[in-house]
């Protein structure tokens, strides 16, 4: 029997359920389609969601000749062979063929290359699909010309409104009695994809005894389906966006988010030194000077991974996580480097002041090398004032304290190590060197 969600592909948009915002009532595809002008676009979003159906609809309302050619089985000589038949079967006044390329992001530079110029002139209008960021897969040439559109996982009111749709208008579910007791498992399991819900919801039918109901409730989902195969590339776009909301959750002091996300890439098979890390980079960028402990622990717990391994390294990843999360936070020292290579990159390779260089021969020594320079060991209080900075920037600074406990001492010592002093403060002029401190 053909599947459940073959059987159900719409024809028209308003068979089509989500993606409103491209659809709806005055949305930007629906208009194009009802004005039989569509230009070139590429549909960008993760599986299940409807992109092929949806270039399939605007080829039958436009009455146009449609292509199709899979990025994974097509090389350079098929899309060259596509285009030549669209162009043979285009009729005046007839809407240019459509050309629809699944998975788009897996073509190479020299595929995509060969589109270019029928998509110019119009030979064909193109539509791409992708779960990959177009602006990361696309060469720009293709992209420019070509519009994307962005499609989101179905929400719990659309795959419900399916899921109906389903059980009353297929003619092998809807000669059955089906009983829907319970629907937040298969929800949860087909995770916004409408073709992961009908195929769900075909499994549990085939498996179902030939006489009586068809029950559905989360027991039954749950057993048929075993384990939850969650939705995570870990070479694609979905492995960037979790790992970016992990560490926007502990620079934002939320643990729940933090573990949560974390959880999802464990699930999801994420190498665990990859989460260990991310999570010594954001101890050094996030936490910073505001708890330096944080640094120490997210090494220890790239360590612990090392050395008691999988699943058990969870446990020091998830320790290491909350402390981060929950700590104090401070990107000075992140904030001082990108302040001090930006000054790197604009005033070059300055010199390094005569009395900071070492003087190891005694050509040096009489050249002023190390001449004048004050070893603050043996000074009062392990200081003494003098210039660090090359003399084109001496004034310089690049560190500014955060405001929190820790680094609040710290601003308080720079300040007092580095306030003017009294010959310079009653002569009204002001020490060469930089003055240190918060903002």
């Amino acid at each position: 029997m053909t599947p459940l969600a073959e059987r159900l592909r719409p024809t028209t948009l308003d068979q089509y359920i989500g993606q409103q915002h491209l659809v709806g009532p005055g949305a930007p595809l629906r208009r194009m389609i009802e004005q039989k002008r569509v230009s070139s676009f590429i549909l960008w979003g993760p599986p299940g969601v409807g992109k092929t159906t949806l270039a399939s609809i605007v080829a039958k309302a436009l009455d146009a000749p449609f292509y199709t050619l899979s990025a994974v089985q097509s090389g350079v000589k098929e899309v060259r062979e596509a285009i030549d038949n669209a162009a043979k079967n285009r009729f005046f006044q007839q809407a240019s063929p459509i050309l629809f390329i699944d998975e788009i992001h897996r073509f190479s530079k020299s595929q995509q290359d060969s589109l270019l110029a029928a998509v110019e002139r119009g030979t064909v209008t193109l539509i791409g699909a992708t779960t990959e960021n177009p602006s990361f897969e696309v060469i720009r040439p293709l992209l420019s010309r070509c519009q994307v559109y962005t499609l989101q996982p179905l929400s719990r009111d659309e795959l419900l409104q399916l899921l109906h749709q389903a059980v009353t208008t297929d003619p092998f579910l809807s000669s059955r009695e089906v009983k829907v007791e319970e629907y937040e498992a298969m929800l949860r399991y087909s995770g916004g994809d409408a073709r992961k819900l009908l195929n769900i919801l075909d499994l549990i039918s085939a498996a179902a005894p030939s006489e009586g109901p068809i029950i559905i409730n989360n027991e039954v989902v749950t057993s048929q389906l075993q384990q939850n195969p969650l939705a995570y590339d870990k070479q694609g776009e979905m492995h960037y966006d979790i790992i970016s909301a992990f560490i926007k959750s502990i620079r934002g002091s939320n643990p729940d988010a933090a573990l949560y996300w974390m959880a999802r890439m464990i699930e999801g098979g994420e190498d665990p030194e990859f989460i260990a890390r991310r999570l010594v980079i954001s101890a050094s960028e996030d936490i910073g000077l505001a708890n330096p402990n944080a640094l120490l622990l997210a090494n220890a717990a790239f360590d612990a991974v090392h050395k008691i391994g999988w699943p058990e390294g969870r446990i020091p990843l998830a320790e290491a996580t909350v402390y981060l999360a929950t700590s104090p936070k401070s990107n000075s020292a992140y904030k001082g480097i990108g302040a001090a290579l930006e000054e790197v990159r604009r005033s070059g390779n300055l010199p390094v002041p005569l009395h900071l260089r070492n003087a190891p021969t005694q050509l040096m020594a009489e050249l002023g090398y190390s001449d004048g320079y004050k070893y603050p060991h043996d000074f009062p209080g392990n200081f003494a004032p003098q210039q660090y900075l090359p003399d084109d920037i001496k004034d310089a600074s690049f560190w500014h304290a955060c405001h929190n406990a820790q680094e609040d001492k710290m601003d308080e010592r720079m300040k007092a190590l580095w306030k003017p002093h009294p010959a310079e403060a009653a002569s009204g002029t002001s020490s060469p060197l930089p003055q240190k401190g918060g903002e």
